[in-house]
Formats: structure tokens, C-alpha cells, sequence
């Protein structure tokens, strides 16, 4: 599915686009190199995808069938998208900490479905329960499920989670210390150890706003 958007005027969305159309630098992560953004782009209605249109964006469109057997229609929908070489980029973004809450809201069908997926990846992650990943931090929860669908894959995946500081009109934090800890007491509840195997494929970065839109 393909979504279009408005120009953004607040919080994540306006700030992620004007990295990915003007200041791709700020998005820079020494572990991913030189990426080239394909989404969301000004001259595609700024348009953010999901399910097999987000792999159609990324070259992948030969992994469809197996994402839809992995997971239901209306998966995650990236908030940007991108390709450094080889390497695929997704992209979940947060201007303010209470952000990271949420729950499934899906049917009772496809909740069965996510559970089942949420399963095999903690399985393989060593992760005990993965009932905690359907509730608190759901979001993060289906992202790492994607990198890690990807990965088994075959596919050199990487999610990179941005969380701006100095947004003023979200009340975000001010500091990136803010969001490590949060992040740290995400992966905790949902109980992710240190050093699993899928961190070397997870990384952040913490753009201040205050950077984003001068020349």
C-alpha cells in the first residue's frame, strides 16, 4: 500500500521529510554509509508504503509473498525508506517519548497471525514469552519482527530508529540520553537481552531540529 501525505507541519513527519529532500547528512549513521532515500520523497506526494508496495520500493518486490504469509495485510507503514549499496534501510521515527507507547489494535484474526510471527522471532532471539510484544511497545516490537523477516531472508536489512531532540512544539526531549533510556527500557519489556542477534542491525541516531531546515 502505497500512502500519501501531506506536507508535514510538526513532530517526525515534518522533520523526516525535510531530511530525506534536503539534509540527507543529518540522517547519516556511520554503520550505513551513504543512503539513498526513496521515500518519503517531495515529488511522490511525499508518500510513505507498507506491505508489498514497501518492498516494491526497495527493490524487494520478490519477498511479497513471503511477507504475506509472515504477517497480515496492513503491516507497518515506514516512515522513510532507503538503500545504501546493498544494504536496505527502514526507517521508524519519533519526535516525543510518548510515541514509543502502543498496542495491537488489530482483529482477532490477525492478531493470532502477529502473535505467531512475534513467536518465531523470539524463539530465535531467545526471548521467552512474546505475549509483552503485542501490548506497550507494539510498534518497535513489529519493526524488529520486519528486520528480522528480512534477515532470514537472505536480505543485509537495517532499522534505524530516530528520535529528534529539541522539538519544542512536541515537548520532546533535549537531550539523546532521553531516548537511550527509553529505548533500553523498551527493549527490556519486551525482553530483549544486550547484544541479541539482531542488534548490529538496529541503530539510532538523534538529530537536534534545531540543525534541520537552516542553510
Amino acid at each position: 500500500m502505497k500512502v500519501k501525505q501531506k506536507q508535514g507541519t510538526r513532530g517526525s513527519l515534518k522533520w523526516l521529510q525535510l531530511c530525506v529532500n534536503g539534509q540527507p547528512e543529518v540522517l547519516q549513521h556511520v554503520e550505513l554509509g551513504d543512503v539513498t532515500w526513496l521515500s518519503p520523497l517531495k515529488a511522490d506526494d511525499y508518500a510513505e508504503y507498507r506491505d508489498a508496495a514497501f518492498l516494491d520500493c526497495v527493490k524487494l518486490g520478490h519477498h511479497a509473498h513471503d511477507l504475506a504469509a509472515f504477517w497480515p495485510a496492513r503491516g507497518p507503514q515506514w516512515d522513510a525508506l532507503g538503500r545504501a549499496g546493498d544494504k536496505v534501510v527502514l526507517v521508524e521515527a519519533k519526535a516525543y517519548l510518548k510515541e514509543m507507547v502502543s498496542t495491537c489494535a488489530a482483529g482477532e484474526a490477525s492478531k493470532a497471525r502477529i502473535s505467531a510471527a512475534f513467536r518465531q522471532v523470539c524463539d530465535d532471539l531467545g526471548v521467552l514469552d512474546h505475549t509483552p510484544w503485542l501490548t506497550g511497545y507494539y510498534q518497535l516490537a513489529n519493526r524488529i519482527a520486519h528486520l528480522w523477516f528480512l534477515r532470514q531472508a537472505g536480505v543485509d536489512a537495517h532499522l534505524l530508529l530516530v528520535g529528534f531532540v529539541n522539538d519544542a512544539d512536541m515537548k520532546g526531549p533535549t537531550v539523546a540520553a532521553k531516548w537511550e533510556t527509553a529505548y533500553r527500557v523498551a527493549e527490556a519489556g519486551l525482553g530483549i537481552a544486550a547484544g541479541h542477534k539482531l542488534s548490529p542491525y538496529i541503530h539510532h541516531i538523534y538529530p537536534d531540529v534545531r540543525r534541520i531546515g537552516v542553510s
